[in-house]
């Protein structure tokens, strides 16, 4: 009796897939991809749903954020849903009527905001904001004191775009603004978080304005290293009063460490 002839073929290239998560060098199976490959590729499509779709629970992460920082606000964009949202972009960008006058009742008789707001919303991926908004404010939080920079109230944004931080720190009066986010979810990355900090932010501010920092999480960019790289941004905005285009990131190279997030980290020796 003949031996039967392995179905699976594999890919010469597949040393290549220790470097990187994207889906290369899977071999193939007849005209097929293994089906290891495909039910891989089934999981990863479903994470990536669910952390667009799965609601975040507003109310825990609110007592999270209460052990590091007091007043935490739970406020909401226009958009009334999580279907409006995804459809209309544009409602996600701006608070409600109810949100703006709770900031405006918390301001009232202040004759100036803080020096930084932070607000924190679900985005596209509400994994991303359950996973690592608490664990990576309570690295950043002791680095704004050290800046001796006042922090204004923690904001929770239902609902929430990038922009919807424009409208928080312009009604708070605040001089800048950290955005946390959940990023739009890749097929190996469905709980990346992003950064965004912007100078002096108004409503209709443009994207050139900003910096980020990207890819937040455990299998990507460290809490160390975004912090490391946030204060150096901070820092150089109240130096030259701008964000974005005009403040160019060279945290590296302060960095004493000198780690790159690119780079597999080599173990000590």
């Amino acid at each position: 009796m003949s031996q039967t002839k392995e179905i699976l073929i594999h890919d010469r290239w597949q040393s290549l897939r220790q470097l990187t998560d994207a889906r290369i060098a899977l071999g193939h199976a007849g005209s097929s991809l293994p089906t290891s490959a495909l039910l891989n590729f089934q999981l990863c499509h479903a994470q990536a749903r669910d952390a667009v779709l799965q609601p975040l629970d507003y109310q825990s992460l609110q007592q999270q954020l209460e052990a590091l920082h007091s007043p935490v606000f739970i406020l909401h964009s226009q958009a009334q849903d999580r279907r409006q949202y995804l459809q209309r972009p544009d409602l996600g960008r701006r608070l409600d009527s109810h949100s703006q006058q709770q900031l405006r009742d918390y301001l009232a008789g202040a004759d100036q905001g803080a020096d930084l707001a932070i607000v924190i919303s679900e985005g596209l991926s509400s994994a991303a904001i359950s996973h690592h908004a608490q664990p990576f404010l309570d690295l950043l939080l002791p680095q704004i004191q050290q800046l001796q920079l006042t922090l204004a109230p923690l904001t929770i944004v239902q609902q929430g775009r990038v922009a919807v931080g424009d409208d928080v720190c312009f009604t708070l009066k605040s001089k800048m603004v950290v955005m946390l986010i959940g990023e739009r979810p890749g097929l190996s990355s469905p709980d990346s978080m992003g950064i965004y900090f912007t100078y002096n932010a108004y409503p209709g501010i443009t994207d050139e304005k900003r910096n980020c920092l990207s890819n937040v999480r455990l299998a990507g960019m460290s809490y160390q290293q975004a912090c490391h790289r946030l204060s150096y941004l901070i820092q150089g905005a109240l130096k030259l009063g701008e964000t974005g285009v005009q403040l160019k990131d060279e945290s590296e190279a302060s960095d004493p460490k000198g780690s790159n997030f690119l780079l597999p980290t080599q173990s000590a020796q």
